[in-house]
């Protein structure tokens, strides 16, 4: 639990030191794709071609070795990378219209397109798994002998290294820019390349015993495969709904918005995600009681372009909280009153914005408190209770604030 902890620099003349460090706003809206967000474009559409053309190759030649062999499972199989290279499409589609223009119904852009993406290669990764129980279960009702041949089992076994391949590269190239279509697509190939590696494991299980455990096999993965699928959608879900921003990035910001010359703290930090590579979000910062308008509008300024420039995240909104100029006064005994109140209390995360008023007898502050809390209300107004019978000739102004940020 912190209480009016910022880490600007010092009071005297900061605003005065960020009126010359001051760029036009319009700076700040036209920044909103830097060149990382093209080098990762770049990335998942050059990673989407290869898994395109690894599958349609994988399918070419599975469709021609089936007609040959008149197997209806290679051909199966032959479908189902066809479907592969559908995710990898779906992919290169979102990644385009995710960066679409705003425009007037949709203010915030079309970043959000790249989890539905993520949703839809999710469903078909179900199906798949679906499916493959189907056949599996099957089986199992009404066993059939199985018949193996070399051609097989070589399909099979390119058909495992080629997935893995694929599976580990999409993994890795969509943790490495932050995609979750890819990882959704690496999560499918490499799923595929189990239910291949089933196939080659009951195959040689069966050649060597006479044991046939295909079916088995084939039902015990596809479960797997469905509740991975159910993963990706419920991570898909999550994102359109709204997460808890990243703890590393949320810090990087306050740190941000704190080196501007003026600003004493960083609260209420909200930062909604519309997209990868579209953060927008609002703070409020602590500054000087004796600030002029003039002054904070040049420290919102510089706070806006300086965030956007080092973290990518556009502040919509800089709020202000004004903090008591002198040490001694009513303020810094309210300060240390709530820092005694809530210092054992694990259920409050933060104090701040704490403004007194001696003549009009009025003091603002605001408590968050954690989500974890079975009833935040009370915990909050037990704080301000407490606060109301140490200083009763106050009126007291509260926010219970939203536990946003780490």
């Amino acid at each position: 639990m912190s209480d009016e902890i910022g880490t600007g620099a010092g009071k005297k003349d900061g605003a005065a030191k960020v009126a010359d460090e001051t760029d036009k706003t319009d700076e700040v809206k036209d920044n909103f794709t830097p060149a990382a967000a093209e080098r990762r474009d770049s990335v998942i559409v050059k990673t989407s071609i290869i898994g395109i053309v690894g599958n349609v190759l994988l399918a070419a030649f599975k469709a021609a070795v089936g007609l040959a062999t008149n197997s209806v499972a290679i051909m199966l199989d032959a479908v189902n990378n066809l479907s592969d290279a559908l995710s990898s499409i779906i992919t290169i589609v979102s990644t385009r219209l995710a960066h679409l223009a705003p425009n007037r119904k949709h203010p915030y852009g079309y970043g959000r397109i790249e989890y539905l993406a993520t949703f839809i290669i999710a469903v078909l990764v179900m199906f798949a798994g679906f499916e493959s129980l189907e056949q599996s279960v099957g089986r199992i009702i009404q066993p059939e002998t199985p018949t193996y041949d070399v051609i097989s089992l070589i399909i099979v076994a390119i058909a495992v290294i080629v997935k893995i391949a694929l599976g580990r590269y999409f993994i890795s190239q969509g943790h490495s820019v932050g995609s979750s279509s890819l990882v959704a697509s690496g999560t499918d190939a490499s799923m595929d390349s189990v239910i291949s590696t089933s196939t080659l494991v009951a195959a040689l299980i069966f050649i060597a015993s006479g044991v046939s455990l295909e079916a088995w096999l084939g039902a015990i993965i596809s479960v797997v495969i469905v509740k991975a699928g159910v993963d990706i959608i419920r991570g898909a879900i999550s994102k359109l709904l709204g997460e808890r921003v990243d703890s590393k990035l949320a810090d990087k910001v306050r740190e941000t918005v704190c080196s501007v010359g003026g600003v004493h703290g960083a609260y209420d930090l909200l930062v909604t995600d519309f997209g990868p590579e579209r953060l927008v979000g609002s703070v409020h910062v602590e500054v000087d009681e004796d600030m002029t308008a003039g002054e904070f509008d040049a420290v919102t300024r510089t706070i806006q372009q300086r965030v956007i420039d080092k973290t990518g995240v556009i502040l919509h909104t800089v709020g202000l909280y004004a903090t008591n100029s002198r040490a001694d006064n009513v303020a810094a005994r309210m300060g240390r009153a709530l820092r005694e109140i809530t210092a054992n209390n694990k259920l409050v995360v933060q104090t701040h914005g704490l403004f007194v008023n001696e003549k009009k007898h009025v003091a603002n502050f605001d408590v968050v408190v954690s989500y974890d809390a079975p009833n935040r209300k009370a915990v909050f107004q037990q704080i301000v209770a407490e606060m109301q019978r140490r200083f009763p000739d106050y009126r007291f102004h509260t926010v219970l604030d939203a536990d946003l940020t780490d």
